[in-house]
């Protein structure tokens, strides 16, 4: 599976089977995790327990709280730490997805109760649950092309694809608070509208458009 594929196959997923994520398949996320620190210099952990980190009454009535293991998206406080966390979370999103594991963005989990490691100028920003699925999940209703797109005459192919992979991008209460721009230069700019997660949001967005369009933001 690709990442366009996994895109195109990729939706929140709340509850979870009792089967824990074992052998090859943890140690490729373990390795994946390493590769996307040493890219980012971020601080993510896969933690193959999830411990009580979603005990919080809210993901209890959701289903989250099923979720074996978790991603703990942890980083250098900074500017741009939260659309960091975004982008890169969202790359092993789309590798978890090609491993057959069902993923969900948590925003509300428990952050005294993780067991992430957080150093010295560290913020854990948002966590992402990871499993097999009781089921696959449920597309998201999305804001039309006409809603999050700004741009004049003919819009280049590589544009295109990189808005419909965006439109398919996650973000928190499905609130899509960005605009896709087509500048003159025959470059794109992805602006957040502002809001509540929305600069992880951003990220997110900003590696689905880069995965349509085969082009860097």
């Amino acid at each position: 599976m690709t990442e366009s594929e996994a895109i195109q196959a990729r939706h929140s997923v709340r509850q979870y089977k009792a089967k824990a994520i074992e052998g090859d398949i943890a140690k490729q996320i373990e390795d994946k995790v390493a590769e996307v620190n040493a890219e980012s210099g971020l601080h993510f952990q896969f933690l193959n327990d999830s411990g009580t980190a979603y005990t919080n009454l809210f993901l209890k009535i959701t289903g989250l709280n099923s979720a074996p293991a978790s991603i703990a998206c942890v980083g250098k406080d900074s500017a741009d730490l939260e659309e960091k966390v975004g982008y890169y979370g969202e790359k092993l999103v789309l590798f978890l997805q090609t491993l057959g594991l069902n993923t969900c963005w948590v925003g509300s989990f428990n952050k005294k109760r993780s067991e992430a490691e957080i150093g010295e100028g560290e913020r854990n920003v948002i966590s992402i649950a990871v499993g097999y699925g009781e089921n696959e999940g449920k597309a998201h209703k999305s804001k039309s092309e006409d809603q999050l797109v700004e741009a004049s005459g003919d819009r280049p192919e590589w544009f295109n694809e990189g808005v419909k992979a965006a439109l398919l991008a996650p973000t928190a209460l499905n609130q899509q608070k960005f605009v896709i721009r087509l500048k003159d230069d025959d470059s794109a700019e992805i602006v957040s509208k502002g809001g509540a997660f929305t600069s992880v949001d951003l990220g997110i967005v900003k590696y689905h458009f880069e995965v349509g369009s085969g082009r860097k933001l």
